[in-house]
């Protein structure tokens, strides 16, 4: 995928990510929900941007890494907002299926990139 175009759509996920937060109910246990999934689900935007800057092929892939680590645990957080009720869950369809899909997208491309490292 066009590094320009999946820059633009982690920042979207995480400005999806901080809508779904402040639809949370107002619990001391979903205060700390969001305060987990805000950090992750931001921090795949941010550190996709900064695997685009990276200086090395080993560089790239390990920040993927991070990239891929941040969507999956944003991912959890999203199932176990669902799975406490704190939300509906066709309120979550859509953001869930996008973390699973850059999920994916980062898998395959740090599979590639390793593949191509020499």
């Amino acid at each position: 995928m066009n590094p320009d175009v999946m820059k633009n759509r982690t920042k979207d996920f995480a400005l999806e990510i901080m809508k779904l937060t402040e639809a949370l109910p107002k619990t001391s246990n979903a205060r700390i929900i969001s305060n987990q999934i805000v950090r992750c689900g931001t921090s795949v935007a941010s550190n996709y941007r900064s695997s685009c800057r990276a200086r090395s092929k080993i560089e790239f892939i390990a920040k993927l890494g991070i990239v891929e680590e941040e969507a999956d645990e944003t991912l959890f957080w999203l199932e176990l907002i669902e799975e406490s009720e704190m939300l509906p869950s066709n309120y979550l369809q859509d953001v869930k299926q996008e973390a699973n899909e850059i999920t994916a997208i980062v898998v395959t491309s740090r599979k590639s990139a390793r593949a191509n490292k020499t």
